[in-house]
């Protein structure tokens, strides 16, 4: 699908995905000290959201604007009604940019990667920008639909060409330098057509870029 046709499907529906994080991201990342962070292909906003919730100075990028809008219009209102206590509401910034063509390097304590669906070579470029624009110290961190859900699992994309698995984004990565925390298949709860409780399988990577923090 093009950013057209994304933003038909966004400007269908109220929301397409929920308000809260994945929650593999709200598992995974809560236990980080805040700082920048990049959500590249981030939708309506939701991981975004929570990260600046908590604190970090987010950009939210996606290449549908319509998303972007609908993202920007849910975090005005949670914004009114926050109880954390952050002065001066939410600090995100919306832009909307291709993942696969985003070009600022080591600028990021953060970046996220949350159910991006593209063919490998498009996916290989928005991972290799995206592991670019952490610092030293930064970490990278992907969730997405695994290539064996298709089969085993419920749900989700039915187009093989933009599933994809943990392996094939460590190889994406080539030769760079990493240290890498988690690689692998997680399973997710999700209800099944009959309303009973059913599994599907998500890829799961989580790396940092070596060195020190500046």
């Amino acid at each position: 699908m093009d950013a057209h046709s994304w933003d038909e499907r966004y400007a269908a529906t109220e929301l397409v995905w929920s308000a809260e994080p994945n929650q593999f991201v709200a598992a995974e990342l809560a236990d980080l000290a805040p700082g920048r962070a990049l959500d590249l292909a981030a939708g309506e906003g939701r991981n975004a959201i929570w990260l600046a919730r908590r604190g970090w100075h987010v950009t939210a990028s996606d290449f549908s604007q319509v998303a972007l809008d609908k993202g920007a219009r849910l975090a005005d209102g949670l914004a009114d009604g926050l109880a954390d206590g952050l002065a001066g509401g939410l600090d995100l910034t919306w832009v909307c940019a291709d993942a696969t063509a985003w070009d600022e390097p080591a600028a990021y304590d953060l970046v996220l990667l949350a159910y991006l669906q593209l063919p490998a070579s498009q996916r290989r470029a928005a991972v290799r920008a995206a592991f670019a624009s952490l610092r030293p110290g930064g970490t990278f961190f992907l969730v997405a639909h695994d290539s064996t859900n298709l089969t085993e699992g419920v749900g989700g994309p039915q187009d093989p060409d933009v599933l994809m698995t943990a392996d094939d984004i460590l190889a994406d990565l080539g030769d760079e330098e990493y240290d890498l925390l988690r690689a692998g298949r997680v399973e997710r709860q999700v209800a099944g057509p009959d309303g009973t409780a059913r599994v599907a399988y998500d890829a799961l990577v989580r790396l940092v870029r070596p060195g020190v923090p500046a």
